[in-house]
Order: C-alpha cells, then sequence, then structure tokens
C-alpha cells in the first residue's frame, strides 16, 4: 500500500477530465492537480518550450511527493522522450499510448481519426503509438487549435455556434476520409464529447483519453500494490500558474462539485529541480 497521492498536470483545465474518471474509479486516492493556466495553451508553442513547461511541470509534483505522474496533457506527453522519461524520479503515464490501445481495440475497418493541438499532431505520436500496436492501421489527424480556447473560456454547450461551427470545420474533412475511431487527442476535447458526437453523427467511435488513463492507473497501482489504505476520506488539492477564481468557475463545472477554496496559485518558473 501507498498512502501519498496521484500527481496530475495538463496546461490547464483539460486534464480534469482524467481527474473526473480518478476520483469515479479510484475514490479512495489522494489527488494534486497542477493546471498551468498561466501558460495555457501548450500546442502552439515550440517543441523546446513544450518541454521545458513539462520538466518544471513534473518537478512540481515530485516536490509534493506524489506516487505516481499522469502527464493528462496530449502535447505534453508528445513530447516525453526516452531520456526526459529516464529523469522522472516516479512512474509515469501520458495519454498516448492508453487512447491507442483502445482505438486499435474498437477500430473495425483499421481507419483512426486524431484530433489534436497543432504540436501535438505535427509530432505524429498518436500515429506512431497506433503502428506500434497494428501497422495495418490508417491514421488521419488534425489539428484543432481553436478548440482549447473554447472549452478554457467555457464555450462547451452542443448547441453553441462558434463552437459548433468550429467543430465542423474541423470534423468535416476527416469524415470524408471513412474513419471508424475519433481519437480526441487532447484531454480538453472530451469536454465537447457530445458536441463532437453531434457534428459527426454518431458515425465514429469516441475514444477519450481521459478515460482510459485513468484505467491504465487503476491497473498499475493495483497490480504493483500501490492503492492507498482507505482509513479516511480521500483528498483533492488543486494548484494552477494564474487565477485560482478563475480556475475554480470553471473547473467546478469539468468536475460536478464545488471545490471551494481548494485551490492554490503558485509560481511555477520559480520551482528547482526542472
Amino acid at each position: 500500500m501507498d498512502n501519498r497521492p496521484i500527481g496530475v498536470f495538463d496546461s490547464g483545465v483539460g486534464g480534469l477530465t482524467v481527474v473526473r474518471e480518478l476520483r469515479r474509479i479510484l475514490p479512495q486516492e489522494n489527488i494534486v492537480y497542477f493546471g498551468d493556466t498561466g501558460r495555457v495553451p501548450y500546442g502552439t508553442r515550440s517543441r523546446s518550450t513544450i518541454t521545458r513547461y513539462t520538466q518544471q511541470d513534473i518537478a512540481f509534483l515530485e516536490s509534493r511527493d506524489v506516487k505516481m505522474i499522469v502527464i493528462a496533457c496530449g502535447t505534453a506527453s508528445s513530447v516525453i522522450s526516452k531520456e526526459l522519461g529516464a529523469k522522472i524520479k516516479v512512474p509515469y503515464t501520458g495519454v498516448i499510448l492508453p487512447a491507442a490501445q483502445a482505438a486499435c481495440s474498437l477500430t473495425q475497418k483499421g481507419v483512426i481519426g486524431v484530433i489534436g493541438t497543432t504540436a501535438t499532431i505535427r509530432s505524429g505520436a498518436y500515429g506512431k503509438s497506433i503502428r506500434s500496436i497494428n501497422s495495418a492501421c490508417k491514421v488521419i489527424g488534425r489539428d484543432c487549435p481553436l478548440f482549447v480556447p473554447l472549452v478554457e473560456n467555457g464555450l462547451i454547450e452542443p448547441q453553441n455556434p462558434i463552437t459548433r461551427l468550429t467543430a465542423q470545420m474541423y470534423l468535416e474533412p476527416l469524415m470524408q476520409e471513412g474513419i471508424d475511431t475519433l481519437i480526441l487527442g487532447c484531454t480538453h476535447y472530451p469536454l465537447l464529447y457530445d458536441l463532437i458526437n453531434d457534428v459527426i453523427g454518431y458515425s465514429a467511435v469516441l475514444i477519450d483519453p481521459g478515460k482510459e488513463t485513468a484505467h491504465f492507473v487503476q491497473n498499475f497501482l493495483t497490480t504493483n500494490n500501490l492503492l492507498r489504505e482507505e482509513e479516511s476520506p480521500a483528498v483533492c488539492q488543486y494548484f494552477v500558474s494564474d487565477s485560482a477564481d478563475q480556475f475554480t468557475a470553471t473547473a467546478s463545472k469539468f468536475l460536478g462539485a464545488d471545490l471551494g477554496g481548494n485551490v492554490q496559485q503558485i509560481e511555477i518558473e520559480a520551482i528547482q529541480g526542472a
């Protein structure tokens, strides 16, 4: 047993889709979440900048004595090299491999769509992961840079005209390619799950990386005897690099619960050890 918390980070609020699933399937686990809201989005940054931000985020979670780190950001997951991974002091997972495994198991035609930030799609990380599992799969990627700011600003209702037109612009070319499975390759995107499903006419199976990653964490902690002893109620702590009030108002919608005053703002650039 290991009573240390699980550490989760993302560029903003999108990683809360992972936290929501972790709280559902592992309600006894303590969680420390960091949302880098002061520097969101990551997806339009250079690879070197994303890597630097990711190292700082990991160093912060390690300073909170976590037992496992979840890189709940498709963009950050796409820049984790073997060298960088070797420096992480605790077990970790990104969101790419769990989502790729789910897509390969569910596709019927072997035509898989991936939507993500510009940096994620440019990296080809999802395609590499999918083809390592099933080399016969055809992978079609599309970057959707407007989705993250729309989600961060709470424009997630299925009938929101701005978000809906944006989704149509991004998704129609993918549907013309005949995809039967679609990976929502950024943890912000599941917050648009219903809208995306409606726009594509429910013609492809949607893969939620947050849900798949949470199940990966559950299996890892169970297999390695790292689950927490349920002696007291679980605690979730939230940290951000910008306004705590703004994060609280938005995050509560995504988690379906009031965060109260349990959000602290930190200076991420000052974190040592990155």
